[in-house]
């Protein structure tokens, strides 16, 4: 049976849309395993009665890839979802799945493809690397899809830095949060963007998370989603005001994440607060960034044998 735990992320961190992705202290867990026939698929914690228990489950579609991919054929599978990451709210959760359906797939078939394999075949998939190569690497990630490969950068996060992290009680489908973005984007917005998330990245290398409030600012997607998260520019104010570094839309939304270097209980109970000021219930949590990605652990007939990540190539 192979265990794979896969972190939770938080994309775009601001104004590096679909470019820079960061991993998260919270996660999710497949569990994989050969069976004599059939498919038998258990699901408990976040979205359990959502989630499909057949073919079309995405952990079983993305699995079904690698197996094709590489020539082996299960005789039937069994599996077991546990689910942290809540669902539809911006953190990653389809990372998770297509990520931990790829590694615990391709153990599952003798480790055949490379890690750089499974992150083209999860970009592939998402459709964008900034959630899915957090998910599958770990840390901070600044990925571009060329010609068809994925080119990435991984640093560890700066040190001290926690998020605040901030989930409304209603979901938000990364379709819907796409639908209310333009097609096209001035000349004045794209430098703005531009500039700040080269002035981000530079921020974040250097541990000077001073410079994170100026250069989480955006103008390509975080304007157009505020309409559907009620009390989300107060939400930022807030934060900000609490003592956040800087503040951003978790990934398509609708959580809303807060960067800081202490003081996050306060900070966690003001953007609460504030989110109830405007009708809306959320859960909050305190994490920290990780830079470790997915991991498996394999058990071979009553013996456990902790294997990393492990890939060949």
């Amino acid at each position: 049976m192979i265990r794979v735990q896969i972190p939770a992320t938080t994309a775009n961190l601001g104004p590096g849309f679909d470019t820079l992705g960061m991993a998260l202290q919270l996660y999710n867990i497949i569990e994989m395993e050969e069976i004599e026939q059939g498919l038998r698929i258990e699901v408990e914690g976040e979205g359990w009665q959502h989630i499909p228990l057949n073919a079309s489950n995405l952990v079983v579609k993305v699995a079904d890839l690698v197996f094709k991919r590489v020539h082996y054929r299960p005789k039937g599978l069994k599996l077991r979802l546990i689910n942290n990451v809540p669902v539809s709210s911006g953190l990653g959760s389809s990372a998770t799945a297509i990520v931990g359906g790829l590694v615990a797939a391709n153990v599952l078939s003798g480790n055949k493809l490379s890690e750089k394999d499974l992150l083209v075949m999860a970009t592939s998939l998402e459709g964008h690397p900034d959630n899915v190569a957090p998910a599958l690497l770990g840390g901070l990630v600044i990925a571009a899809v060329v010609d068809g490969d994925v080119k990435y950068v991984k640093v560890n996060p700066p040190a001290g830095m926690r998020c605040v992290v901030a989930t409304p009680e209603f979901p938000l489908s990364t379709k819907m949060a796409r639908e209310v973005l333009p097609q096209q984007v001035s000349m004045s917005d794209a430098v703005f963007n531009i500039s700040r998330t080269a002035l981000l990245v530079s921020s974040l290398l250097q541990g000077d998370l001073n410079l994170m409030s100026a250069a989480m600012d955006d103008r390509l997607h975080q304007p157009y989603r505020c309409s559907l998260i009620p009390g989300m520019k107060k939400v930022f104010a807030a934060a900000k005001l609490a003592g956040a570094k800087g503040v951003a839309l978790s990934g398509a939304g609708p959580t809303l994440i807060a960067f800081t270097a202490g003081n996050e209980e306060h900070i966690a109970q003001v953007m609460k607060d504030t989110f109830q000021e405007n009708g809306i219930k959320c859960q909050v949590l305190i994490v920290d960034p990780t830079p470790e990605g997915a991991n498996y652990i394999q058990y071979e007939q009553g013996q456990e044998a902790v294997k990393g990540i492990g890939f060949r190539g």
